[in-house]
């Protein structure tokens, strides 16, 4: 079949008879699998990629299948977890769940795959379980066994090595994963990053069947220097410019969790020290309540033996009024990255340098509005 879908095809769609080809905005797909259901299991869906394209998703390889196949949210949690490491030239790892970071985290110098993986896993290691994990390098042997030992969904990166493949297949030794589905994603520099790249805009579906068609989030921030000194300026406080100096570590950690936060559910913010993600707090409604709930997060499920104390956040909009800033810095947070654009940026910028806290501006904000 091929050409649009009239009314009765679309309508015998829904019930789970999906077409050969289909077109969408004018350009043709063609299924490349059928899904063993959607977002939910009474939901059937279908997997659907451009005829005349190659990508990192679209190209997926499965090398290890579990009971079944791929669903929806399986595919929703590679994309997001595959939309956060292509930004790192370092090792890097994304653990996804429900179209979430539960964690992240960025190689130093030195770190293998495997403890890159462990920090990532660690900042959330309850939501974890059942999760999608992506890598932006090839996986070996120590890595493959470290994450046979939690049980996740599919892990996902651009290539394998032989004896990691072994590590996945061997059920007898790692019974708590031997459904895990193995995949091998196509080439990560087929994702856009920047504004300006070339990309296909996002179609969303609203409940009554109409369209919103929309540019895709991407970002103009292409290095830390993109990220200047906040300031501000109203009848208040006057001109206001952050003063608080960052380190080299906390410079590079507000990019990271810059990255981060583009893949996090509005209200969102993302705490990060030292390349791994500490927390994520997503999806308040309240630009504070989302500080509060990351801060929150750390206290119950961090597990490692760090503290918030030096660390980095961003926050994917500005901040209307210094509360929540207070609260990031009350629990140790001392370098923060958010759009600017609040009518009292003057007083948040005066408040962080109060506080001792280092505040960046950058230049759009990032909602990602699932």
């Amino acid at each position: 079949m091929s050409g649009k879908i009239d009314r009765n095809t679309y309508l015998t769609a829904n019930i789970g008879d999906f077409p050969d080809e289909i077109v969408v905005c004018g350009r043709r797909y063609v299924k490349k699998d059928d899904l063993r259901y959607g977002t939910n299991p009474h939901q059937p869906a279908a997997f659907y990629r451009p005829a005349d394209d190659h990508g990192a998703i679209m190209d997926l390889e499965v090398l290890k299948t579990g009971k079944n196949g791929l669903s929806q949210t399986n595919l929703e949690d590679i994309s997001g977890a595959l939309n956060i490491v292509k930004y790192f030239a370092e090792p890097a790892c994304a653990v996804m769940k429900h179209v979430n970071p539960s964690g992240a985290a960025v190689g130093l110098p030195g770190e293998t795959l495997r403890q890159v993986f462990i920090k990532a896993r660690d900042c959330d290691t309850r939501a974890a379980f059942g999760s999608v994990i992506a890598f932006n390098r090839k996986v070996d042997k120590d890595t493959a066994a470290a994450i046979m030992e939690l049980f996740a969904e599919c892990v996902v990166a651009p290539d394998f090595d032989a004896d990691a493949l072994e590590v996945f297949n061997d059920s007898v030794t790692y019974k708590v994963n031997k459904q895990l589905r193995v995949l091998k994603c196509g080439a990560l520099d087929t994702l856009p990053k920047f504004v300006g790249d070339p990309a296909v805009n996002t179609i969303k579906v609203l409940a009554d069947g109409s369209l919103v068609v929309a540019a895709p989030l991407l970002t103009h921030v292409r290095s830390f220097a993109d990220l200047p000194a906040a300031t501000g300026e109203n009848k208040a406080c006057g001109a206001q410019v952050s003063a608080v100096e960052l380190t080299d570590q906390q410079a590079k950690d507000l990019l990271a969790a810059w990255y981060i936060n583009i893949s996090v559910r509005s209200n969102g913010v993302v705490i990060v020290k030292n390349g791994q993600t500490l927390s994520v707090g997503t999806g308040e409604q309240d630009r504070v309540g989302a500080v509060e709930q990351a801060i929150e997060k750390f206290k119950q499920k961090f597990t490692g033996d760090v503290t918030l104390d030096g660390a980095a956040m961003s926050s994917d909009g500005f901040f209307p009024f210094p509360d929540a800033l207070e609260v990031a810095a009350a629990a140790g947070i001392r370098a923060v990255v958010s759009p600017a654009g609040s009518l009292k940026d003057a007083d948040v910028v005066k408040r962080a340098n109060e506080l001792g806290v280092a505040l960046r501006h950058a230049p759009e904000r990032i909602f990602s509005h699932h």
